[in-house]
């Protein structure tokens, strides 16, 4: 199935993660980038957390980590995140991409490297 945009539905997903520092946003960010498990990651900074925590309620300053790459990426993804990650239990959740720019979709998936995204696969 292919929506408007051309993206074959599940194809390619937004992961997300949350750090403390900027310079752990930074490290997590050009890791994945650079193993070609993600093909960009924004970090957005600024984020305000609200979240329970060994039985106690934490508040804290964060930065988001928006993490794109293909579906068949992700359980590398989250192994990476999971070992990069300063945090005990890593938050990483995934939604999928169901339409976007065809040029834009076709670049992520030339960015990502696996066996699964070859050229002539791509919209």
């Amino acid at each position: 199935m292919r929506s408007r945009a051309g993206n074959k539905t599940g194809r390619f997903a937004i992961a997300y993660t949350t750090v403390e520092k900027k310079s752990d946003a930074l490290r997590i960010a050009g890791s994945v980038v650079d193993e070609g498990l993600a093909a960009c990651v924004n970090v957005v900074p600024g984020l305000s957390s609200v979240y329970r925590w060994k039985g106690r309620t934490v508040r804290a300053r964060e930065y988001l980590l928006m993490i794109k790459t293909g579906r068949s990426m992700l359980p590398r993804l989250e192994r990476r995140v999971r070992a990069l990650s300063p945090y005990e239990l890593p938050e990483f959740i995934c939604v999928d991409i169901d339409a976007g720019s065809r040029d834009y979709l076709a670049w992520l998936g030339r960015s990502v490297s696996s066996s699964w995204f070859s050229e002539g696969s791509l919209p």
